[in-house]
């Protein structure tokens, strides 16, 4: 049927030329311009549709299908001329037809696991033979500049990771720009922060209201951590400017890295701290420091009850209530207590 059908549209343009309906500019035109997605994709298309196993007309929903647009792409423009693919001129002892000279389906065998690629990006993820380097240049090639900037020499960069190991093209929802979705994307890798985020004390990445992009650029920066700010602080303050101050008395910890006490994915702690108090400052607070005597806090003082008192309910935050700084005129440079 489909070979009927092109017979009969070439036919019909055989007849419409000889008829002189259109002019030489005109039909020259329309053989120099044989990408434009109207008259190049129809090619690909008469084969590769909604009922094939790997679903591609849905990019027509997309930004990528937007003909409107005079920087849409075609589908050689992604995938090469691949004339061996479209007149299925096989080698010597090929069967098959022969793939297009750029495919993007998924990652090469070095994948995590090959579970993980069956799962996210189909069975011809695992023959994907392209170079990630090949593949990134043609989705470079256009989407360069702006966030992307940094993404040569990137951490994703240097580890190979491949656009399309993240991004789905031929699809209207694309996982990783959907905060809800996101999350599952980057736990294909990021397997330790997938079992963070379960724990009590986390941000709202399952709920999405807190995305992975909310903090990180996967794209690359110039801080670390892949940071969307220069520094951890910075980054933290974007959303908890309360705690930015400026403070009469600064607790130091705090404007050098939040994550000294803090872990930003998830602890089994009650506001993302790493420890419990008083065992998570004495980590820098030694208990001979601590102006005064408090039973239990010293060893050999106290009793069970008063060691007790020490760690029951906020422990040293039952008295240094303000941890991240204050302005009460009692905070010294010698007590250094942070109270209210």
């Amino acid at each position: 049927m489909k070979n009927m059908l092109c017979n009969l549209t070439r036919a019909l343009s055989a007849t419409v030329l000889a008829l002189g309906l259109l002019g030489p500019a005109q039909a020259a035109d329309k053989v120099e311009n044989k990408d434009l997605a109207l008259k190049g994709d129809a090619v690909c298309t008469r084969c590769h549709d909604e009922s094939e196993a790997y679903p591609v007309l849905a990019i027509g929903k997309t930004r990528h299908g937007t003909v409107a647009d005079g920087r849409t792409p075609t589908c050689t423009s992604c995938h090469g001329d691949s004339k061996s693919h479209v007149e299925n001129l096989k080698k010597e002892g090929q069967s098959g037809r022969p793939k297009p000279d750029r495919t993007f389906t998924g990652q090469l065998l070095t994948a995590p696991s090959a579970d993980v690629v069956e799962r996210y990006f189909g069975q011809a993820g695992k023959r994907t033979t392209t170079p990630v380097a090949e593949r990134n240049a043609a989705c470079i090639g256009c989407h360069q500049g702006g966030k992307r900037i940094h993404w040569q020499g990137s951490a994703h960069d240097a580890n190979e990771v491949a656009c399309t190991s993240c991004h789905q093209v031929h699809t209207q929802h694309d996982k990783v720009r959907d905060k809800l979705t996101q999350s599952e994307v980057c736990f294909t890798c990021h397997k330790e922060q997938r079992v963070q985020v379960s724990r009590m004390s986390r941000h709202p990445i399952k709920e999405g209201k807190v995305a992975c992009t909310d903090c990180h650029n996967p794209h690359g920066t110039a801080g670390v951590k892949l940071l969307v700010r220069d520094t951890v602080v910075d980054t933290c303050y974007t959303c908890h400017m309360e705690k930015r101050g400026p403070f009469v008395f600064n607790h130091q910890p705090v404007t050098e890295d939040c994550s000294n006490c803090h872990n930003p994915h998830g602890t089994t702690n009650p506001s993302l701290l790493k420890a419990r108090a008083p065992f998570l400052c004495q980590q820098c607070h030694e208990p001979t420091s601590h102006r005064g005597n408090i039973p239990g806090l010293l060893p050999g003082t106290g009793n069970a009850a008063g060691t007790r008192g020490v760690t029951q309910a906020r422990s040293c935050l039952n008295c240094h209530t303000n941890i991240h700084g204050s302005n009460n005129p009692v905070n010294n440079a010698e007590s250094r207590s942070l109270r209210r």
